[in-house]
């Protein structure tokens, strides 16, 4: 694993952290909030607060992901965002969140619109309200959708030193039969070059030991883990997976929307992403939520996602998938709510994916359509 941060982005963190205040020794809990104690502990303790920054910075980089699948630096830096108010040094820590969190994510850099990249997950500007009842929809929604938990394999061994779990989310789209990010499965740090791609055998080892956990809604209740028996299908660029599990957990599918999602300009189209950001209790994301632009393949919305959330369904307000969330691409002179946003979130058709499925695995997309026909569960 190579540092998520060069010396010199490492430089203008640090700078920024000071020039707001984060290096008080006061604040130091506050941006540690989060982390596992155990690491916290670990790490040296310094008298000058311009060193402790720089020293907690340059640890944090190094470590890939703690036991539970979290990254200490995305973490940090996350927090840091949440208590800076000055534009400048806003700005340099949300860019630094911004390169972490994607090299984490281990999202791939699918060019679209005017060639600017993906990245991962970000909160955009917007607070939607919706009718009531349209919640009862969401509420079984809900149940088809579960955290996914993915540890990383290389040469048939699990990885080591820093084997621990990569976190994504997936749903049902047939009784047993759930779906996720490719690169969710492929459970590497990175982005571009500097990503990694699992072996082919790595990848199968990958899928046959991820969880799956349903009705993870908070972590005062105990839910049990769906285990994973093949891989199905999958395609990287598309950016997804289909992962079989060894047994139909009893509960409906996601149903599909039959078309693409098309918008014109004016149209006002929400959707709403179900997910597990950070691969904690499940949150749905209702606001930020209208589609910015669509074609054949990609789908682009304003909606409020995080880190984890890759794999997620991209639903509209009858609960029907017209996308697999796969991340964010930065964009330019975007405007959204009267103001310039930086970031649009990416998903995938599914009317896309259910083509590719049909064309290299004809009975698993036959399996699914049924599934559709059904209802499932």
């Amino acid at each position: 694993m190579t540092a998520y941060l060069s010396s010199e982005e490492l430089r203008r963190v640090a700078g920024a952290a000071l020039e707001s205040g984060l290096a008080d020794p006061s604040v130091r809990p506050l941006l540690f909030d989060g982390i596992m104690p155990r690491y916290r502990g670990t790490l040296p303790l310094l008298a000058a607060p311009g060193r402790q920054v720089q020293s907690d910075l340059g640890e944090m980089n190094r470590v890939e992901r703690l036991v539970d699948g979290s990254v200490p630096l995305e973490i940090w830096l996350r927090n840091a965002v949440a208590e800076t108010t000055e534009a400048a040094a806003l700005a340099v820590l949300q860019r630094a969140l911004d390169d972490v969190a994607r090299k984490a994510g281990g999202e791939p850099d699918a060019l679209s619109g005017a060639g600017t990249p993906e990245m991962k997950e970000q909160i955009v500007h917007r607070d939607d309200t919706v009718p009531f009842g349209f919640l009862r929809g969401g509420e079984l929604a809900g149940t088809a959708v579960a955290r996914i938990k993915v540890p990383p394999y290389e040469g048939g061994a699990p990885l080591q030193p820093n084997g621990y779990p990569h976190s994504g989310t997936g749903w049902l789209i047939a009784p047993d039969l759930i779906v996720t990010n490719h690169h969710v499965v492929n459970a590497r740090s990175g982005t571009g070059d500097g990503r990694p791609r699992a072996a082919e055998d790595d990848l199968l080892l990958q899928a046959r030991h991820a969880r799956a956990r349903f009705d993870y809604d908070t972590d005062d209740v105990e839910s049990e883990e769906a285990t994973v028996g093949e891989l199905v299908a999958a395609d990287p660029d598309l950016d997804y997976a289909v992962l079989r599990l060894t047994a139909a957990p009893s509960r409906p599918v996601l149903r599909l929307a039959t078309r693409a999602l098309t918008v014109a300009r004016g149209d006002v189209v929400p959707v709403n992403i179900i997910q597990h950001p950070g691969g904690q209790p499940k949150r749905v994301a209702l606001r930020n939520n209208l589609v910015y632009e669509a074609d054949e393949h990609d789908l682009r919305y304003f909606t409020d996602t995080r880190g984890g959330s890759s794999g997620s369904p991209v639903l509209t307000d009858d609960w029907k998938v017209v996308a697999l969330h796969r991340g964010t691409r930065r964009v330019e002179d975007v405007m959204f709510q009267g103001r310039t946003t930086a970031f649009v979130n990416v998903g995938t058709q599914m009317t896309a994916v259910m083509r590719h499925l049909a064309a290299i695995s004809p009975g698993v997309h036959a399996e699914i359509e049924a599934a559709q026909r059904d209802g499932g569960g």
